[in-house]
């Protein structure tokens, strides 16, 4: 378990079908994500994240004082298979609270200290800008740009100092 000030980081369990189901479902959520998944489609991902295997993690995360579901992050491997790469979503209930930004630090604090990682990266349509000002915002540079999935996605990195 990781722990922020507002959040508890949990690794993901099968008690957190139906809340991961809700985020998977939602339309502002999956916006620049591929858009919601199909019902089969959310139960195949959900369990490939109960069964991950080494250099995959996947964690709920809940604010600590009412144990609310806030949404998902991991760390797993990039498509380009040489860094892990950081990701999350988070219902739109919390959006512009902090909760992402404070989160996203403490998984990056933990890849890199904990991990020992010497570099994590992220990716993120271009057109997401709150998702580019979030990266900014915990410390990643942009690397590139590519097109990947049919739109202008953003590539940003941190390493280990």
């Amino acid at each position: 378990m990781l722990e922020t000030e507002r959040c508890l980081i949990n690794t993901i369990k099968k008690s957190d079908y139906i809340d991961v189901e809700n985020l998977y479902g939602n339309d502002e959520v999956r916006k620049f994500l591929g858009g919601i998944r199909s019902g089969d489609s959310i139960k195949e991902v959900f369990a490939d994240m109960l069964t991950s295997g080494k250099d995959s993690y996947y964690w709920v995360v809940r604010e600590k004082h009412t144990d609310n579901f806030i949404g998902l992050v991991s760390l797993d491997l990039h498509h380009e298979e040489v860094y892990l790469e950081l990701s999350y979503q988070f219902l739109p209930k919390w959006w512009g609270k902090g909760y992402a930004t404070e989160v996203v630090q403490g998984l990056i604090n933990y890849a890199l200290n904990e991990l020992k990682l010497s570099k994590v990266i992220a990716e993120t349509q271009t057109a997401n800008k709150s998702s580019c000002r979030l990266l900014e915002r915990v410390g990643m540079k942009l690397e590139r740009t590519l097109t990947r999935f049919g739109s202008e996605q953003a590539i940003y990195s941190i390493e280990k100092v």
